[in-house]
C-alpha cells in the first residue's frame, strides 16, 4: 500500500490534524481533504470512497472521522487494517473524541502516526510498541538526571559549609574587636559594647569589662592554656555535623555521639543456668517477584553448654511436631536409638558426661523445599509506571505461618541513584537512607494480630526493575521447625534438672528478585 496522508476531521469537513507521508504540495493535500466531505453520501455508511486518482478510507469516531488517503492501487484490506490501528491510537492520547482534545494532543498523535507509517508504507508495529516509542524513555537520560541531582545536592552542601565558615569568621572578627577599649567604639556605631557615655560624662566614665555579645554565655579564661580558645567550639562543630547528617537522611542517636553503647544491648543479656541449651535456626530464601520459590533452605542446630560437672550426665527430652519433612541428624556420640524411640538426646555411653564449659552441638536439621506455603512471610511488591517518568509502588506483607511471632522485621527496598521517594501510606515505620539509596520499611512485630500490612510510595525517575531485589530480615523466639526442648533429666534417676533454653530463628539471606 501507498499511504498519502492520515487526517482527523469533523463530520462538517473541518480538518483538525493531518500528516502526509509522501512528497506532495500543501495545496494538493488541502484540496484532497476539502473534497472528502463532498464525496460522502448522506444516509449511507461506507468504509471507503474512490475518485479518479485517490481512495479515501475512513472510520466514524463519534463526531469525527479518522481518514486515510491512499492510491487506488493500494490493497483495500491492508488499508482497513491500518485504519483500525490509527483509530485505536486516538483513545490512547485523547480522553474524549472532540475537536479541542484532538488539538491539545496533536503532537503526540503526529508522533504516533509517524511510527505507523514511514515514507508511505505501513510499519510492522503494534499499539504497545507505538506507546513505547512515543514515550521516548531513555535510561541514559535518567542517569544524567540522577547525576545532575547529586551534583546540585553536593553544591548546596558546599554552599552551606561556606556560609557556616563565613559566619565563624565574622564571629572571630567580632571576638577580636571586643578586646579594644570601649572608648574607640563610641564614634563608629559599634554594637559589640555596652552603651557609651556622652562627651559630657566622659570624665566620670569607668570602663567595664568588655564581653562580646555573641559569646556572653562562654567565659574566656587566659590561664587555661591554648585549649581555652576552643571552649564551646567542639559542641558547635558536632551540632553542625549532626545537622548535616540529618539533612542527608542519616539517623543519629545520642549514643553514637557520646561513644556509649545503647542501653538495649545490656537488656539482651540472658541469664543462663548451669545447663543451658541454645536452639538456633537460619533461613535462606530466594523468591521470584512474579511468584514462586527459587530456593528455600533452613538450617537448625541445638547446642548444649554445661558449667557444673555434677550435671554432666543428663538427657534432653525434645518435642518434635514437624510436618514438613525436616531432616534430623544427631551428633555421632549421641544414642540414635534413644533419640528415635523416645525423642531424647543422650550419650551412647550413659556413664560418660558431656564436656564442660564448651558449646556442644547435639542435634541439627535441614529443610529444603520450593513450596510457597513454607514461607514464614510473603512480600508482594508491585511497581507501576505513573506516566510522569516515575513509578507508584505498592508493597505488602502477609504472615503465612500464624504461629510465629516475628520481631524487628525490616524490608529494604533499593532506589535509583538520587531518588527521593514520597511515602503516601505506611503501616509501621519507614526510613529513607539517601547514602545507600535504600528505603527501609520497619515493623516492630508481626504476629497473628498484625498478619498483614502495606506501604505505598511514589518514586520519580524510576522504572519497575529499580526496586529489586528486596532484602528482608527478621528474628523470632519461636522455632520454625516446631522442635522444642521440653525437659532435662539426670541419667541416674531421671529427675528433672534446672536448665535454661534460648531459642532464636532468624534470616541469613531473604530476598525477592
Amino acid at each position: 500500500m501507498v499511504l498519502i496522508a492520515a487526517a482527523v476531521c469533523t463530520k462538517a469537513g473541518k480538518t483538525i490534524i493531518s500528516r502526509q507521508f509522501v512528497e506532495m504540495t500543501k495545496a494538493r493535500i488541502e484540496g484532497l481533504l476539502a473534497a472528502f466531505p463532498k464525496l460522502m453520501s448522506s444516509g449511507k455508511q461506507h468504509t471507503f470512497v474512490e475518485t479518479d486518482s485517490v481512495r479515501y478510507v475512513y472510520q466514524p469516531l463519534e463526531k469525527l472521522y479518522m481518514l486515510l488517503i491512499t492510491t487506488k492501487a493500494s490493497n483495500i484490506l491492508e488499508d482497513l487494517e491500518t485504519l483500525r490501528l490509527f483509530a485505536r491510537v486516538l483513545p490512547e492520547y485523547c480522553k474524549s473524541m472532540d475537536e479541542l482534545e484532538i488539538a491539545d494532543n496533536a503532537f503526540n498523535l503526529i508522533f504516533a502516526f509517524d511510527e505507523i507509517v514511514a515514507l508511505g508504507y505501513r510499519e510492522s508495529v503494534n499499539l504497545a510498541q507505538i506507546r513505547t516509542f512515543v514515550e521516548m524513555d531513555s535510561h541514559e537520560e535518567r542517569v544524567y538526571q540522577a547525576v545532575r541531582f547529586t551534583q546540585e545536592r553536593e553544591a548546596k552542601n558546599k554552599m552551606r559549609e561556606k556560609a557556616k565558615e563565613l559566619q565563624r569568621q565574622r564571629l572571630e572578627a567580632n571576638k577580636k574587636g571586643g578586646i579594644k577599649s570601649p572608648g574607640f567604639g563610641s564614634g563608629y556605631g559599634s554594637n559589640s559594647f555596652p552603651s557609651t557615655p556622652s562627651i559630657g560624662d566622659s570624665a566620670n566614665y569607668v570602663p567595664e569589662t568588655v564581653k562580646p555579645m555573641q559569646y556572653s554565655s562562654v567565659p574566656k579564661s587566659t590561664s587555661a592554656g591554648p585549649g581555652a580558645m576552643k571552649l564551646g567550639g567542639k559542641s558547635r562543630d558536632v551540632d553542625s555535623f549532626v545537622d548535616q547528617l540529618k539533612e542527608e537522611g542519616e539517623t543519629v542517636t545520642n549514643a553514637a555521639l557520646t561513644g556509649t553503647k545503647p542501653a538495649t544491648v545490656s537488656a539482651q543479656i540472658i541469664n543462663t543456668e548451669p545447663v543451658h541449651l541454645r536452639q538456633e535456626e537460619k533461613l535462606n530464601v530466594r523468591v521470584s517477584r512474579d511468584g514462586g520459590v527459587q530456593s528455600f533452605e533452613l538450617h537448625g542446630l541445638v547446642t548444649l553448654h554445661i558449667t557444673d560437672e555434677k550435671w554432666g550426665r543428663i538427657r534432653v527430652q525434645l518435642e518434635n511436631k514437624d510436618t514438613r519433612g525436616v531432616q534430623l541428624q544427631t551428633h555421632p556420640n549421641v544414642d540414635k536409638e534413644l533419640f528415635r524411640m523416645q525423642g531424647q538426646i543422650g550419650l551412647k555411653i550413659p556413664a560418660k558426661p558431656f564436656p564442660l564449659n564448651t558449646d556442644v552441638g547435639v542435634l541439627k536439621w535441614r529443610l529444603q523445599t520450593q513450596d510457597e506455603t513454607a514461607l514464614p512471610i510473603s512480600i508482594n511488591c508491585w511497581p507501576s509506571e505513573n506516566g510522569d517518568g516515575g513509578c507508584d509502588v505498592n508493597i505488602e506483607y502477609e504472615l503465612e505461618q500464624t504461629d510465629l511471632e516475628l520481631n524487628n522485621v525490616q524490608i529494604n527496598i533499593p532506589l535509583p541513584l538520587g531518588c527521593n521517594p514520597v511515602v503516601n501510606e505506611c503501616d509501621g515505620q519507614y526510613n529513607h537512607e539517601s547514602r545507600r539509596n535504600t528505603l527501609t520499611w520497619s515493623l516492630a512485630i508481626v504476629d497473628a494480630s498484625t498478619k498483614s500490612g502495606s506501604m505505598e510510595f511514589s518514586a520519580p525517575c524510576s522504572t519497575p526493575s529499580d526496586f529489586f531485589p528486596l532484602h528482608i530480615s527478621f528474628s523470632s523466639k519461636t522455632s520454625y521447625a516446631k522442635i522444642k526442648v521440653l525437659d532435662v533429666l539426670l541419667v541416674e534417676d531421671e529427675s528433672p534438672v534446672k536448665h535454661s533454653v534460648d531459642t532464636v530463628f532468624f534470616t541469613e539471606n531473604y530476598e525477592v528478585v
